[in-house]
């Protein structure tokens, strides 16, 4: 054979070549599936992440400022509005600082059920950080929590009365 035949050869692939690279691809498929199973979870624990951080930066703004802050929590729109706290008070409306959408698909689908801290949907932080029964009050929180639900998952998140300390337990799922 001459080259230039050899070369003609030499351009493609041989059928085994073939066979063990798709092969391979197939077996890393088969080991990333699970992988994506899972992306759902992670978007809800996304949603935790947003809600805890959202609630200890609230209650660090309360003690830098020295004035009362709250979170009031929405299930029937599933979204809460950080709030000012200038007096006896709470309008979302009118002190609101930024409101929060969970769900969709950035969140996996989450749910905020359940919330109840003194039975209402408004957790309320003193100048001091400290969690209060009302606005304007200097009586202590007992403890509130509230449910995020996603991905066949229910987390709960608890508020401590006293110490504001935010404590995440999964109550249900997988």
């Amino acid at each position: 054979m001459s080259k230039s035949t050899r070369a003609q050869f030499r351009r493609g692939y041989t059928l085994i070549e073939v066979l063990i690279v798709v092969v391979v691809l197939g077996i890393a498929a088969s080991l990333s599936a699970p992988a994506f199973k899972q992306t759902g979870v992670f978007q809800v624990q996304a949603s935790l992440r947003t809600i805890v951080s959202q609630i200890t930066e609230l209650q660090s703004d309360a003690l830098a400022t020295q004035e009362g802050r709250a979170i009031v929590f929405d299930v029937s729109k599933n979204s809460y509005t950080m709030c000012r706290v200038p007096g006896t008070s709470v309008d979302p409306v009118v002190d609101g600082i930024s409101t929060t959408a969970i769900g969709g698909a950035l969140y996996g689908n989450a749910i905020i059920r359940n919330v109840n801290f003194n039975n209402s949907q408004t957790l309320i932080f003193d100048e001091l950080g400290a969690p209060v029964s009302a606005a304007g009050s200097n009586t202590p929180a007992a403890d509130g929590s509230l449910e995020v639900i996603g991905s066949g998952q229910t987390f709960k998140i608890t508020v401590q009365g006293y110490t504001g300390r935010v404590v995440v337990t999964k109550t249900a799922g997988d």
